[in-house]
């Protein structure tokens, strides 16, 4: 056996509680910060670099000998601490450590010996704090159309081409996609209630409930009301009733973006060039001709220059609070953006400001959202960036073959255990840790393959679950990957559930799912605790979760190797055996309770 290391003997501070002593900070707070040191890092001396009106600060910090056994165990560890104001609503800061060998920053990139911008600063923000009960949540994923239907296939609109619920399969691309409709609805939710509960789910968020001629109803005719064919507004507030009284809660799904091109706005905007809706859209002056999402003309986009949008869609998104606890926001990247106009912010702002303090607003981003995090608008965004890309890159089978991760061409590249880190900190640290908790750590979505294609075996599925449920972040599962579902892009993991196929129930998967965000649940650490790495390799992952009371120690190994041994007792919490060596007989998922 070799020693587990301390990821390169590094000084540690993050975001969570017991680094920063208020979680929720207003403008002109004192906030307490803690820097944990190796007493073999040598550390001698600490400042605090922090940015205020754009000029840094410096404040001298001092050993806090109190702090000798945060965590569960101690006497390893010198941590250091100093106090200062959060002067701006977003206010940067960093570590100057003195050593042996000189100086060294350390951000939230990590522990550097060279000069570097304030890109990967640690930030206190300001700004109004997500909702309380936000960092606890489990999120379910449903496309309506497909998860249960409550009764008999209703009389369908001309657009809409019946399936069969367990004998048609789904088309995955090509004529037809859009208008396959297999008729599940809201009611057919209330059913399944008990089965989302099992799994520690307790936040369901829905793709759009508004009449459109799609199944997938992106392209909304009005946001007025709930689409008749899901039940309506009645099914709605009984879906919403049926997770209030559970203690649970229900998340919608807006396209700030765009609308339908039957959407009510854009019709009187066609209809008649002086009509006050003309204005909500893009028109060409010469040709007539308007703007919508990647062309696609079904999907017009949005002008959001108009104060009639600004107040339209204000207006929506307030309407429907009560049966909805927020909002998911579609293709918010793009929202507001469009040539040299550019008030994606402040939208965002304007919006956040008519939901209220308890609401969720999460934004969809597939790639870099650092630079629309932080700010007084979204609260996190889907995190396909820095989550689920590197988690398919680490755990991909051998035999995938994807045209493109999407839409980045290429599929999804084999990567080792330290590109995998490389990317978890080169996103994380780009962002405030707020706004990494708030943000959606998904291993599938509706728009993507299903992990189970991708990593093309159980036991690596299984694996990037364990990942989902204990790294810092909000864990979101798409409805059927509890069963093992498999597809090779969105469409074609639409599937509808398999409530009746039996062949189609990995039961052993369900149960791996059950466990291991049953275990998020039950552990606070696994929620609250902040993020230290320990350890990385090819094929092997190594961090530790940790509040003030306990340490939780995460192993994921994607392939057999050399056991790591423990330097302190430890405890099994998850599929492990008491003692001091973590089994690796990989794929394997180890996670340990430190005590002194």
């Amino acid at each position: 056996m070799r020693a587990l290391p301390r990821f390169l003997g590094e000084p540690h501070h993050d975001g969570s509680a017991l680094y920063v002593s208020d979680q929720r900070p207003e403008l002109g707070s004192r906030v307490t910060l803690w820097l944990r040191a190796p007493l073999a890092a040598g550390v001698t001396g600490v400042h605090v670099r922090a940015v205020h009106d754009g000029e840094p600060r410096y404040f001298e910090a001092a050993v806090d000998a109190g702090r000798r056994d945060a965590g569960g165990y101690g006497g390893t560890d010198t941590w250091w601490r100093a106090e200062i104001t959060t002067v701006n609503p977003v206010t940067p800061y960093r570590f100057l450590l003195r050593t042996g060998g000189g100086q060294a920053w350390l951000t939230a990139a990590g522990l550097v010996a060279h000069d570097l911008t304030d890109a990967s600063d640690f930030r206190l923000v300001c700004h109004q704090a997500p909702p309380s009960w936000m960092p606890d949540a489990i999120v379910y994923q449903i496309f309506p159309d497909r998860f249960d239907r409550s009764g008999p296939m209703p009389d369908l609109p001309d657009w809409a081409m019946p399936r069969d619920w367990d004998r048609d399969p789904v088309i995955p691309g090509g004529p037809g996609t859009s208008r396959q409709f297999y008729g599940g609805d809201l009611d057919g939710i209330v059913r399944r209630l008990d089965h989302i509960q099992s799994l520690g789910a307790d936040t369901v968020y829905l793709t759009p409930i508004f009449p459109a001629r799609s199944n997938h109803r992106y392209n909304a005719s009005t946001f007025e009301h709930v689409d008749p064919l899901l039940g309506g507004d009645a099914a709605l507030h009984r879906l919403s009733d049926a997770l209030h009284g559970r203690g649970m809660r229900l998340l919608g799904d807006i396209t700030t973006n765009h609308c339908g091109d039957t959407h009510e706005w854009f019709t009187a905007a066609v209809s008649d060039v002086n009509a006050v809706e003309r204005e909500m859209f893009h028109f060409d002056p010469e040709t007539g001709d308007y703007e919508s999402w990647w062309g696609v003309k079904t999907l017009p986009k949005l002008n959001w220059r108009s104060d009639l949008v600004r107040s339209s869609m204000r207006a929506v998104l307030k309407k429907w609070l009560g049966p909805l606890d927020g909002w998911r926001v579609d293709v918010a990247n793009m929202t507001a953006r469009r040539a040299g106009d550019d008030h994606n912010h402040e939208v965002a702002a304007l919006l956040r400001s008519a939901l209220g303090p308890d609401a969720a607003f999460i934004a969809e981003h597939n790639h870099d959202a650092s630079l629309d995090l932080d700010r007084d608008g979204w609260h996190g965004t889907m995190n396909y960036g820095g989550f689920t890309r590197p988690v398919w890159a680490w755990l991909r089978g051998p035999d995938l073959e994807l045209e493109h991760f999407l839409g980045v061409p290429g599929g999804v590249p084999e990567r080792d255990g330290l590109a995998t880190l490389a990317t978890f900190r080169a996103f994380g640290s780009r962002m405030s840790w707020r706004s990494l908790v708030h943000s959606w750590q998904l291993l599938d979505s509706h728009d993507s393959p299903r992990v189970r294609t991708v990593t093309g075996s159980r036991e690596r599925h299984l694996l990037a679950l364990g990942l989902q449920a204990t790294l810092p972040g909000t864990p979101m599962v798409f409805a059927g990957s509890e069963y093992g579902l498999t597809g090779v892009n969105g469409e074609h993991s639409r599937t509808p559930m398999p409530w009746n196929r039996p062949h189609d129930q990995d039961l052993e998967t369900l149960a791996g799912y059950r466990e291991l965000l049953g275990l998020r649940r039950a552990e606070p650490a696994l929620r609250h605790g902040g993020l230290r790495w320990l350890h990385a390799d090819a094929d092997c992952l190594v961090f530790a979760r940790e509040t003030y009371e306990e340490t939780i120690l995460v192993c994921a190994r994607r392939a057999p190797g050399t056991p790591l041994a423990i330097g302190t007792h430890a405890t099994g919490v998850y599929h492990a055996e008491d003692g001091d060596v973590i089994p690796s007989d990989g794929p394997s998922f180890r996670v340990w309770r430190l005590t002194r």
